[in-house]
């Protein structure tokens, strides 16, 4: 009876895993064999966006059940994912691209988690794993050819309320300073870059301004120079004022 109850403990109750996947930031070819298996295993995806995430399946022939997760969703799926971690369901979390939490509504969901589930984590009944591969920062940083041996990271910059203090720290700033910005704000950010950098550095050794664009697709580029260079490029070539733009300011 003992030994019948022991071989219950140990086989009929199924840790559950929350895999944390990171996913192409353009070209599809870019995940890592683990990633593909750990999506092709997990009982639910969860996703910032379903149609996204369906095209990263579907090039790689992975037919699962999908739930949205995003910025928006209501308190109430985070209890359901809890409820499915309780019952010994496998996840996968994705973003659209790149790392799930960096700049990412899934950070707020892991501390969830890891709130509510604090227990059953520190038991071995619940697992949080990372399944590391593409990221637009380190992407950018890579082929950049800036110091980067330490840096400061801000996401993407808030769109109004204390903007302009950030310009004035990031001109202040001895490391290698990156963020995010869109294609609707990088020619207005270049403006704000400019003013600042402009009045804090002399000719012979300006901050430069890099920009990222496109990464790890067709249309890849790479634009260096001095505020005003970078600035001038794009409100010369306004066609290309266009997808995801990492910006690194360095001195």
């Amino acid at each position: 009876m003992i030994i019948g109850n022991l071989h219950h403990l140990c086989y009929g109750a199924r840790m559950s895993t929350l895999s944390i996947i990171a996913t192409p930031i353009g070209n599809l070819e870019d995940i890592t064999l683990r990633a593909l298996k750990a999506l092709a295993t997990a009982d639910i995806i969860l996703c910032e966006d379903t149609r996204v995430t369906k095209k990263l399946l579907d090039r790689h022939g992975i037919k699962k059940q999908t739930l949205s997760y995003h910025a928006h969703s209501k308190l109430s799926r985070v209890w359901e994912i809890v409820d499915y971690l309780k019952k010994g369901r496998n996840l996968a979390l994705v973003s659209d691209a790149g790392t799930p939490g960096i700049s990412d509504p899934g950070s707020e969901l892991v501390k969830k988690i890891r709130q509510e589930l604090e227990n059953e984590i520190r038991t071995g009944k619940v697992k949080i794993e990372t399944i590391p591969g593409p990221s637009a920062l380190t992407s950018a940083l890579s082929v950049a050819g800036v110091p980067c041996a330490d840096f400061t990271f801000l996401g993407f910059l808030p769109h109004k309320k204390g903007r302009e203090t950030l310009f004035k720290e990031i001109s202040q700033s001895v490391r290698t300073v990156v963020f995010y910005e869109s294609p609707h704000r990088i020619v207005k950010t270049l403006e704000s870059l400019e003013e600042h950098l402009n009045g804090n550095t002399d000719d012979a050794s300006p901050q430069i301004v890099t920009i990222c664009r496109e990464l790890t697709k067709i249309f890849e580029e790479v634009v260096q120079g001095t505020a005003k260079e970078v600035k001038n490029y794009f409100e010369e070539h306004p066609d290309k004022v266009r997808g995801e733009f990492v910006v690194i300011v360095s001195g």
